[in-house]
């Protein structure tokens, strides 16, 4: 195993990961999904309404509520974060570095974004969709 594998394996470990119904249900629920991918890939792969567009560089500092930089979102350390990437590798160490802030209940998408549009959940724009 080497050391990146070792590293996303504990970092899922103390994650409750959500498959793409699951996190559709939960955000129905008030849980937040943020989109942690570049504007060129989601602009090339369309988004997910309803999503935050948080980049990774910034994430911990717009989450935390303690932090000058939080969104109006980020209300108290029980907010339900659902960090996806492109496939689901990124987002697991993000959701754990969030967990690791204190956010305890974040998790992240199982198969990211491209779990969610192979499971034929609502996508809008993208030049993958439109063309």
């Amino acid at each position: 195993m080497t050391g990146i594998d070792h590293h996303l394996a504990e970092a899922r470990a103390g994650l409750e990961r959500l498959g793409p119904a699951e996190a559709r249900r939960a955000a129905a629920e008030g849980a937040l999904l943020v989109d942690t991918r570049p504007a060129g890939t989601r602009e090339a792969e369309g988004e997910i309404p309803g999503a935050l567009v948080i980049e990774r560089n910034h994430l911990e500092w717009r989450c935390d509520p303690a932090s000058e930089g939080a969104l109006p979102e980020a209300v108290d350390t029980e907010v339900r974060w659902i960090v996806f990437c492109d496939e689901g590798y990124a987002s697991s160490l993000a959701a754990a570095s969030l967990r690791t802030i204190g956010l305890s209940r974040a998790t992240d998408l199982d198969g990211g974004f491209r779990a969610w549009r192979a499971a034929g959940l609502p996508v809008t724009g993208g030049r993958a969709a439109n063309g």
